[in-house]
């Protein structure tokens, strides 16, 4: 290993020992790799990223509503923990997890920590985190929290101390999955020799102790709160919800109801038992807590009072993560447990307190300095990157506002080695290890971690810097447990109770997904044929310029102010190019609303759901946004080259979104949620098919050859057209094949009859009432004949009446129904019409 660059003068190095050699763990995993799998680092580098590309992992640092984020960074090596290590590290975090929640009933019960001034009001009642509003409350099993994460650093002395601790929403859970996960795949002969301790087991035993502590015990409905897809750690949401089989839900997925939390779903309200959040607690209720949260639920704290609902973690636990209660915990573990803390924590002083403010301020340079409170604006400062001035400027902070600070030692983390740059590179690392509760009262720790990686050359080991993160291997000495979240065979009976139920809001997400597919695949099309026949040698018939430019219009391709292609081919082109695509950046309010609007509409509901699409079909979602919205930023009206260039942009997205409707029809489950997706769509072909057809009678363009295979070509029926009726140019036949022929999934009798079937599925697990939206839909069978016939016999003649109140009354039938899903699915608005189910 003569290419391993050595720590860095000060810090512990993970992959030698004391006498320079290769540490034992080290050894032994590239023994398991082999000469051969080290000159294969490089390869098996790019698979990783590989992997973490295609299944769609990521961190979003600047999340906003532009979508932007960056893969998840995952470093080649795991860190290796030896078992005497992992036996220390796992009996000092249980003690501290026992000490938390002792803490938590102290500070909302009895309170004798304040009264005998083991802990200073200041950090208490002046923490903005401390809920006055849970004082007297008493969950269920005395557990508070039920999933701590403590943040450790492997000192040069050779211990591990305790850097920070996470009570309110730790995040890390889901990630550290997907890292182990790829991480095995890389070194499966090193995972499987080490014997490296498995998770799946805490996980499990994290479920059962919510159901034994639950008020409805074994038939616990548990779900996990999200703060949405915009949420740094949304991923992980998602990922940690299909693991371990709960349902993913948002704030405004669920409502209270007589002092009872319920979830809204296609078939009406569900009770929820247990509720995992990943919020914060100032979000959680905005009748009690922040008035202007849109992420939590009015009257959560409400129902947790009436003993309804298991929350993890309890709120109120923010007041345990500010940094300053670190140094006052050996005191209050002698209270509260009798005991000496068995993994102690960096030196940590409070500056509130006189004494602690006289010590620190002349040592700044050796140490750091932390915000007590959250929303405090400041950042972690490190006293050694700061020069003689800065020194001073924060002595006189933190004489000024001493009780807004506290000063913690520092310490060099230890090393861990990466790769990079075809050598082992070593980077300063911390381990982030949870405990999660298997009971009242009980916990374990997880036999693993989230190891976080500075930046080469950085001190701070953070992922919002830019840092990445690594797998950590738990090496046993003893058997390892085998257990499987997959191993377990439900009764069908149970399979049928535990269906995955479809919320109010992914419904009407998934509503909207396949609207705005089908709409972004309609107007694709007609832009399509719009430029091909401005642009090509044939001279366009008027008639065709005007059902174009309405059709343009109707689709929001241009605007209505614009001249009409036969009044100004030129203006109308350059109005079409320049609304394609929005500018990279702009807000969905500043956007045309042309291809690129409908495309980012598309990637922004599925965005939503994102949890039940599978990482293929995201990626097609997200690619297909945003290589339109790229490469459509450098087009350009005023060049020449403009209408070639678009058709190339069109045709490349055309491709994506047959990908897309492709992965909407075979890689998802036929459940309610898919069914109200191809509503969706129907609704929106119905629409867009019947007003293109309304404006081709009106404007009569199928009179003329080029106009006919126009509209044939917007119905995408050009090769089925031509396959059946050959050279014929009638209205009979066009008649025949877009609107009546039931096996065309063009034509408008196909579409009614597809959304009839879809809505008699619909109600036979939402509700009665979809089978009676049905009936508002034009029936076929009652004018098919008919007017077919009358065609036959008058097909020299113009008869465009009938025909025209036909599909005007399906443009307004299809209205009408998207209304009434509205009202019925997504906003409940006649509650009267829901059931309580179990």
């Amino acid at each position: 290993m003569a290419a391993a660059v050595p720590a860095d003068g000060g810090h512990l190095d993970e992959l030698r020992s004391g006498d320079c050699r290769i540490s034992p763990p080290w050894a032994e995993f590239f023994g398991h790799v082999g000469m051969d799998g080290v000159a294969d680092l490089d390869r098996r580098t790019a698979s990783l990223q590989r992997q973490i590309h295609d299944n769609g992992i990521t961190y979003n640092v600047y999340a906003d509503a532009s979508g932007l984020q960056r893969p998840w960074a995952l470093d080649l090596f795991p860190m290796l923990v030896p078992p005497q290590h992992w036996a220390t590290i796992e009996t000092g975090v249980l003690q501290r997890a026992r000490l938390l929640n002792r803490m938590m009933s102290d500070l909302y019960g009895p309170q004798e920590l304040l009264q005998r001034s083991l802990l200073p009001p200041a950090l208490v009642q002046g923490h903005p985190g401390y809920l006055r509003a849970l004082r007297g409350l008493s969950p269920a099993g005395e557990t508070w929290l039920h999933v701590m994460a403590f943040d450790l650093a492997h000192g040069p002395d050779g211990r591990w101390w305790v850097v920070g601790q996470r009570t309110q929403a730790p995040s890390g859970l889901g990630y550290l999955l997907e890292n182990r996960i790829a991480i095995s795949r890389q070194f499966p002969k090193a995972f499987a020799g080490m014997k490296v301790q498995r998770l799946a087991a805490s996980y499990r035993a994290l479920m059962d102790g919510i159901k034994r502590q639950a008020p409805q015990g074994e038939d616990t409905r548990i779900a996990l709160l999200t703060p949405g897809p915009y949420n740094e750690t949304y991923f992980e949401h998602a990922y940690l919800a299909r693991y371990l089989g709960l349902t993913l839900v948002e704030g405004n997925d669920l409502t209270v109801r007589d002092q009872r939390l319920y979830l809204k779903t296609l078939g009406g309200l569900e009770p929820v038992h247990a509720l995992i959040k990943r919020l914060d607690d100032e979000w959680l209720d905005p009748l009690e807590l922040r008035a202007d949260s849109t992420l939590g639920v009015p009257g959560l704290l409400q129902v947790l009072r009436a003993g309804n609902l298991l929350l993890a973690n309890m709120p109120g636990s923010a007041v345990l993560e500010s940094s300053a209660l670190l140094g006052f915990l050996p005191g209050i573990a002698q209270h509260l447990l009798g005991e000496e803390l068995l993994m102690p924590s960096l030196g940590t002083w409070w500056c509130g307190e006189e004494a602690a403010l006289r010590e620190v301020v002349p040592r700044l340079r050796d140490g750091v300095i932390r915000p007590t409170y959250p929303r405090s604006g400041m950042d972690t400062v490190i006293g050694q990157t700061l020069d003689h001035r800065a020194l001073d400027e924060w002595a006189g902070r933190l004489m000024r506002e001493p009780e807004l600070h506290t000063v913690q030692d520092w310490m060099p983390l230890s090393q861990t080695p990466t790769w990079s740059e075809g050598r082992l590179m070593p980077r300063s690392a911390m381990l982030r290890v949870y405990a999660l509760a298997d009971g009242p009262g009980s916990w374990r720790v997880l036999p693993g971690g989230l190891v976080r990686l500075a930046p080469r050359g950085q001190l701070v080991a953070a992922m919002q810097r830019g840092g990445s993160s690594a797998d950590c291997w738990i090496l046993t000495e003893g058997p390892v447990d085998m257990t499987s979240l997959l191993q377990t065979a439900p009764s069908t009976l149970s399979m049928a109770l535990h269906k995955r139920p479809v919320t109010s809001r992914a419904a009407e997400n998934l509503f909207w997904l396949g609207r705005y597919t089908e709409r972004a695949e309609n107007s694709l099309r007609l832009a399509r044929i719009t430029l091909e026949l401005l642009e090509g040698d044939d001279a366009v018939p008027e008639s065709l310029l005007d059902w174009l430019s309405a059709c343009a219009v109707e689709n929001s391709l241009v605007l209505a102010g614009v001249p009409t292609a036969a009044q100004s081919p030129r203006v109308f082109l350059r109005s079409l190019l320049a609304g394609l695509s929005p500018p990279p950046g702009s807000s969905m309010a500043a956007s045309s609303f042309s291809v690129g609007f409908n495309l980012r509409a598309l990637r922004l509901a599925a965005a939503q759901v994102r949890e039940r699409l599978s990482p293929e079909h995201w990626h097609l979602i997200e690619r297909a946004e945003a290589e339109f919205t790229r490469d459509g930023a450098g087009l350009s009206a005023d060049t020449e080259s403009a209408s070639v260039e678009a058709l190339a942009l069109l045709r490349q997205a055309s491709e994506r979104l047959a990908a897309i409707t492709g992965a909407q029809t075979d890689r998802m489950m036929r459940d309610d949620g898919w069914r109200l997706l191809s509503v969706g769509r129907h609704i929106e072909r119905l629409v867009t098919l019947s007003r293109a057809l309304s404006l081709a009678l009106e404007h009569r363009c199928v009179q003329e050859t080029a106009g006919f295979e126009a509209v044939v070509a917007l119905f995408d029926s050009t090769i089925t057209f031509h396959a059946t009726y050959q050279q014929r140019r009638d209205m009979v036949a066009l008649i025949d094949l877009l609107v009546m022929d039931r096996d065309n999934p063009r034509s408008i009798a196909w579409v009614l009859q597809t959304l009839r079937s879809r809505l008699a599925r619909l109600s036979k697990s939402a509700t009665p009432q979809d089978a009676v939206l049905a009936q508002g839909l034009p029936d076929p069978d009652t004018w098919a004949l008919t007017e077919l016939s009358c065609w036959q016999r008058q097909e020299h003649q113009v008869r465009y009446g009938a025909l025209s109140e036909l599909l005007l009354a399906c443009e307004r039938a299809a209205a009408d129904l998207s209304d009434e899903i509205t009202r019925l699915h997504f906003s409940h608005a006649d509650q009267r019409t829901q059931s309580l189910g179990a």
